[in-house]
């Protein structure tokens, strides 16, 4: 179920992959987004097996592709509309879905934890800065970063100026594709925004388009969704 588990600074920060779950066809494996057109009962007894394994109620997102940060203390009746949420709450398990955009797991000794859904519009929005200023105002003073796999720069061509777009903010994330034509590193581009904060990172290798294990909207058009999922240590 997990390519990545570990705890350390004060939570357990997971990663999923596909195997492990029950859906099927293009969706097969674990996939943990309902918006994808699989079958409901599939995605909820994925999400109660992810669940029952991280062992806390999950809070997921009505991700947006924007800046939005919702603090929360209990598992909210409907997910809040943002792309990234933040709690101090012991028994919360927060979730973030990506199938090629970059997920991040933050963390501090303090008990303040998020999940933060960084794509190429997040990260030009500055969604992860958003979610760094939450935590610190809820006290987090030491913070550190847990950023998983998404598509890799050569794998993510786009119009040049989009790339000049998000140059534009982080310099960094401008890149060239396999075919030497323009794409985005949106990775890099958050890397380089948590390490301005003084967030340290621990970066977690891998592509989405290029690691069958888990899924890639660039790589297969209908595919489902992995999470990354930040919980405080108990």
């Amino acid at each position: 179920m997990f390519i990545w588990d570990e705890t350390a600074g004060g939570a357990r920060r997971v990663l999923t992959g596909r195997p492990g779950g029950v859906s099927r066809g293009p969706w097969e494996g674990l996939n943990l987004g309902l918006h994808v057109e699989d079958d409901p009962a599939d995605v909820a007894e994925n999400r109660r097996r992810l669940g029952a394994a991280v062992g806390h109620p999950v809070v997921w997102m009505d991700q947006c592709h924007g800046a939005e940060v919702a603090v929360v203390d209990a598992v909210p009746e409907v997910a809040p509309r943002c792309d990234a949420v933040v709690t101090t709450a012991p028994d919360l398990a927060l979730a973030v879905l990506v199938a090629d955009c970059v997920p991040v797991l933050l963390a501090s000794p303090s008990g303040v934890v998020a999940a933060v859904h960084a794509g190429r519009p997040g990260m030009v929005a500055g969604v992860v800065p958003a979610a760094v200023t939450a935590m610190r105002e809820l006290g987090a003073r030491e913070i550190d970063a847990v950023v998983g796999p998404s598509v890799c720069g050569r794998c993510y061509e786009v119009p040049a100026a989009m790339r000049e777009g998000a140059a534009a903010v982080q310099p960094v994330s401008a890149t060239v594709s396999w075919t030497g034509t323009p794409a985005i590193d949106v990775a890099a581009g958050v890397v380089a925004q948590l390490r301005a904060l003084d967030v340290p990172v621990t970066w977690v290798a891998g592509c989405t388009r290029e690691r069958p294990d888990l899924y890639s909207y660039r790589g297969s058009g209908i595919t489902g969704r992995f999470a990354g999922v930040v919980a405080r240590a108990s």
